[in-house]
């Protein structure tokens, strides 16, 4: 198979629309899925293993033991993928396809045409406005606002890093999902700042690309509680100091100096 996508799960029973997954992979026998059931109290185990049956060269089902977040759910799925499977490409799409299977193709074919080894492609739905996106206007005005903050840590403006689907090589992938990430929600924000901190500005710039989303609609049922809202302030000065300022104390003293210049200048304007 050439192309691997992960789909992380938690009490999807409700909302998993497993006959389009049936569609897609009868259409496109390049394609193969990785369900990750992030410890679900639900049916949802039971549904993904009834889906696999007689399909289990095209379907995988990882079972977390426990609930550990999407986050972790997407990192487990794609280490799993890694091992098991040759694919060429890994990414990942949300259970409820609130961004669809053509637009997962289109990244796809983005990372393939003109990326550097190392490629990375994300979907973003701010970039076009003729593009068929569904949402609330108070999503759409906090997700503005979070992300020109997400554009000043992370030193790069870059339209969305929020949305459910990237695409990535099978080496940008085994690099950038090694290790645990800080956050179970804004690890998005941490790929990019991995990316960033192995390439630099500049040669990221040339294996990295966001793409427009043709349709994205907005899905009730989101997993994010008020709790986890409350806490993303938090998570995102974790980030910005572990991707900042973190690397100097384990940068030789020769190379010290201009990384840090480049670290301070890159958090602060």
């Amino acid at each position: 198979m050439e192309n691997a996508i992960v789909v992380p799960c938690y009490n999807e029973a409700d909302r998993l629309d497993l006959e389009s997954f049936h569609e897609f992979l009868a259409e496109h026998k390049n394609y193969t899925v990785c369900f990750v059931n992030d410890g679900s109290s639900d049916s949802t185990l039971k549904m993904l293993k009834t889906f696999q049956a007689g399909r289990e060269s095209r379907v995988h089902v990882y079972d977390a033991p426990r609930n550990n977040g999407k986050a972790e759910a997407i990192r487990s799925g794609v280490n799993y993928m890694l091992q098991n499977t040759n694919a060429k490409n890994i990414g990942f799409m949300d259970a409820d396809l609130a961004t669809g299977f053509e637009d997962y193709e289109n990244l796809v074919h983005s990372l393939d045409d003109d990326l550097d080894e190392g490629g990375m492609v994300i979907g973003s739905r701010t970039r076009v406005n003729t593009a068929t996106i569904q949402r609330t206007p108070f999503r759409s005005a906090s997700s503005n606002i979070f992300n020109k903050i997400i554009q000043w840590i992370i030193g790069l403006k870059i339209n969305d890093t929020q949305c459910g689907a990237k695409v990535f090589t099978r080496h940008t992938a085994n690099t950038l999902f090694q290790k645990a990430f800080i956050s179970k929600w804004l690890f998005d924000i941490e790929l990019l700042m991995r990316m960033r901190n192995k390439y630099g500005k500049k040669s990221m710039l040339k294996k990295f690309k966001e793409v427009s989303l043709k349709k994205w609609t907005e899905v009730e049922g989101s997993k994010i509680t008020l709790k986890d809202a409350f806490q993303f302030p938090i998570q995102l000065i974790k980030i910005a100091l572990n991707y900042n300022f973190k690397p100097l104390f384990s940068t030789k003293p020769s190379k010290w100096i201009s990384y840090s210049v480049e670290s301070v200048r890159s958090f602060l304007f």
